[in-house]
This record gives C-alpha cells, sequence and structure tokens, in this order.
C-alpha cells in the first residue's frame, strides 16, 4: 500500500472519528481530542524543524550553480525574467479566482473561530495577529538587519530574500571555493530532503490527528470544503497550462500549435503517471532533440528548468493559502496577499524533488500570511491527485521555457 493511500486513510478515519465526536459531549471525546490534538501538533513542528535548512540551502544551490555556468550567464537572465513572470501571472490569476470561488464555500464562522483560537493555543505563534503595514515598512523588513534573528523569529521573507542574495554572490567569487562552499550545501539540502522524507512516512499518523478536532469543530462543512479544494487546484492548474504555457510557448517559440502538443505530450503522460518530474526528463530530452531544438538543451537548460522552475506549484501554493484562511476564518489583508503572492514565487524555486515537495515548500507561505501551519497536514492528505496535475505543470513549464529560450554557448 502506498504511502498516498495510506495517508487518505488517515484523513477519512480521521474526518469519520472527528464527526462521530463533535456529536457527543461523552468526558471520553473531549480526552479524546485532547490526546490527538498534540500529536498533530508535533508532527507540523517536525515538518517546521526542516523548513528553515531545506529552503534556505535549496535556494543557495539552485540560484548559485544557476548563475554561475557560463553558458547559462548569456540566457539567465531572460530565463529568469520569464520564469518570474509566468509565476506571478499563475499566482495573481489563482489568488483572485479561489478567491472569489472559496468565498462561496459555507463555513460555520463561530466553528472557524473556536479552530482558529484551539490551533493558536495549541501552537503558540502559530498565527499571529495581522496588521496593515505600509509598502515602505514592508519592503524594510525585507531586508534582515540580523539573518539569524529572522531564523529565530521564522521570519521566512527576509531569510529568502537572504538566501537569493547570497547564491548570487557565491556565483561571482574563486570557482574552486564557489564549488567547496555548493558542495556543503547541496550536501545539506540532500540531507534536509531526506529528512522530510523521513518525516513524511508518519503523515498517516499526523494527518489523522490533525483531521479529528478539524472535524469536530467543523463537520462536515470542512470536508466539502476539502472537496472544492482539491477540484480547484486541478481546474486552475489545467486552465493555467492550457491558456498560458501553450500560447506562450506556441508564439515565442519556432513550434507550431500542432507541434508543440507533441513536442510536450510525451514528458506530460510520464509526469501525470509517475508524479515525477525526474521520471519525465529523459523523455523531455528526447522530445526537445526530436523538435530541432539546440543540443545544450539536454546539457543545460531543461534539468536546470525542471530542478528551479515548477510552474503547478505556483497554483497550488496560492490556492493552498486561499483555503486554509477561508477554513480557519482569517481575513487576508491587500499587504498580505501582495506577499503571499512574492512568497510563492520564490518558495516555488526552493521545492523539493519528494513527492509532496511542494506542499512542504509552502510553509513559508502560510507564515507570511500568518495561517496556522497545522494546514499543511490536511493539504498532504488530499494532494495524491493535485500533484498528478502539478507534477504535469511543472514539466509542461520546463518545456515551454526550453522552447522559447537560445541555446546556451559555453
Amino acid at each position: 500500500m502506498t504511502l498516498a493511500i495510506r495517508v487518505l486513510i488517515g484523513l477519512f478515519a480521521g474526518f469519520l472519528l472527528g464527526l462521530a465526536l463533535a456529536s457527543s459531549s461523552s468526558p471520553a471525546a473531549t480526552m479524546t481530542i485532547g490526546v490527538l490534538s498534540p500529536v498533530g501538533t508535533i508532527f507540523v513542528n517536525l515538518i517546521r524543524m526542516t523548513v528553515i535548512p531545506l529552503i534556505v540551502s535549496m535556494l543557495v544551490a539552485n540560484v548559485g550553480v544557476m548563475t554561475a555556468s557560463k553558458g547559462l550567464s548569456r540566457i539567465g537572465v531572460r530565463a529568469v525574467l520569464i520564469s518570474v513572470g509566468l509565476l506571478t501571472t499563475a499566482a495573481i490569476g489563482s489568488l483572485f479566482i479561489a478567491g472569489l470561488i472559496l468565498a462561496r464555500i459555507p463555513i460555520d464562522t463561530a466553528a472557524a473561530l473556536a479552530l482558529r483560537e484551539a490551533t493558536n493555543a495549541a501552537s503558540p505563534g502559530a498565527v499571529v495577529p495581522s496588521g496593515t503595514p505600509t509598502l515602505a515598512a514592508w519592503l524594510v523588513d525585507l531586508v534582515p538587519q540580523n539573518v539569524f534573528k529572522a531564523a529565530a523569529d521564522g521570519a521566512m521573507l527576509p531569510l529568502i530574500f537572504f538566501a537569493v542574495m547570497f547564491g548570487l554572490a557565491l556565483a561571482r567569487i574563486n570557482e574552486a571555493r564557489r564549488d567547496a562552499v555548493l558542495r556543503v550545501v547541496e550536501g545539506i539540502a540532500e540531507t534536509m530532503q531526506r529528512l522530510v522524507a523521513w518525516i513524511l512516512g508518519l503523515a498517516p499518523i499526523g494527518v489523522f490527528a490533525l483531521a479529528v478536532p478539524l472535524a469536530a469543530r467543523l463537520g462536515l462543512s470542512a470536508a466539502s470544503a476539502v472537496i472544492v479544494y482539491v477540484v480547484l487546484v486541478v481546474v486552475l492548474t489545467v486552465a493555467a497550462v492550457a491558456l498560458l504555457l501553450y500560447p506562450f510557448g506556441i508564439m515565442a517559440g519556432p513550434m507550431s500549435a500542432a507541434a508543440f502538443v507533441s513536442y510536450c505530450a510525451p514528458s506530460q503522460a510520464i509526469a501525470f503517471a509517475s508524479r515525477s518530474s525526474l521520471a519525465a526528463l529523459p523523455a523531455m530530452v528526447e522530445s526537445a532533440e526530436r523538435a530541432g531544438l539546440p543540443p545544450g538543451s539536454s546539457r543545460v537548460v531543461l534539468p536546470l528548468s525542471m530542478a528551479v522552475f515548477h510552474f503547478g506549484a505556483a497554483i497550488a501554493q496560492t490556492v493552498g493559502v486561499v483555503f486554509l484562511a477561508r477554513l480557519f476564518g482569517v481575513t487576508l489583508t491587500p499587504s498580505q496577499l501582495a506577499a503571499v503572492v512574492f512568497a510563492v514565487v520564490l518558495a516555488t524555486f526552493a521545492v523539493p524533488g519528494i513527492p509532496g515537495g511542494s506542499i512542504i515548500a509552502m510553509v513559508p507561505v502560510l507564515a507570511v500570511a500568518n495561517l496556522p501551519l497545522e494546514g499543511v497536514g490536511i493539504l498532504l492528505a488530499v494532494d495524491t491527485i493535485p500533484d498528478m496535475f502539478r507534477t504535469t505543470a511543472n514539466v509542461t513549464g520546463a518545456m515551454t521555457l526550453q522552447a522559447v529560450l537560445p541555446a546556451p554557448q559555453d
């Protein structure tokens, strides 16, 4: 039995038990919820424990490698601008559409407030009272005075900013010293991915423990909201690929519409079935060569764009934030929404290459939005179907980027 199936079983079992406990006022029901709530909190804390070293190390490694490559230096600026433009467009569009649709999903206001207060009590600091800072204050706070204090405070945006700047600076030092630092950073990133994989092995238990109090407080409205979330992520992902990636790849690249569809199809099929971008890489390279694209694509552009350009993650993370805000009864201010888009774009460049990696990478986005990180467990539990479409979108994004970029020349 796969981990995804076991996690789904844990989710459904937790919802069923939570709904049963919701209709009971016995001391046993209260004690059961009281016992399971800390278990769910421990699971979320295990994930939170890995986030800062994982995100920072992956950003430093990816930015350092990309900007240090002589072949990529000539097209790097264009690639970054295209990637950021596509990611920002996808995030803003998802934010707008998801907000309109999820606002119509009935959630009991009193129950959502109770759930939020209970979550805040179980994890102090998980929900921070939100304000409305000015743009100037937001920009000032983006640059950390003390990066270690920012890490201790869990201030993710300043840490992400520092990691990107560090990676850019690393690319400009002596090659031997740069390679030594990159080896250490890449080793940390790989180690953290292994640790995250171990923690995700506990997901069936953690998801069960998180689902019970959620269902007990919100009842059937929580289940209906989860279903809407899954459908919304799938629909928006397919729409973004069809309405954004395909037209851009066809108009900005050298291929006709039919040729571009044929170019993407083999790797899309593998990505959808395997839920793995790495599994689709050989088919991506073969399709690029068959389409007559420059041979450099198989050496540099495709592998790197697949590793750092996660188009589908921008949609899934944005919808996830809006969904959890609705579920926990949190109103996001305009400045928070802007910060969410900014954080999503940067977080997509640090998605670990493991199942559910996009959900793990959205922890800093939730922190920016002042949302309970316990929501990660709920999203992980129902991530099997969204992950199939998200991985396919990630592969399509990498193929699109390759199609519109010239070959890197060493």
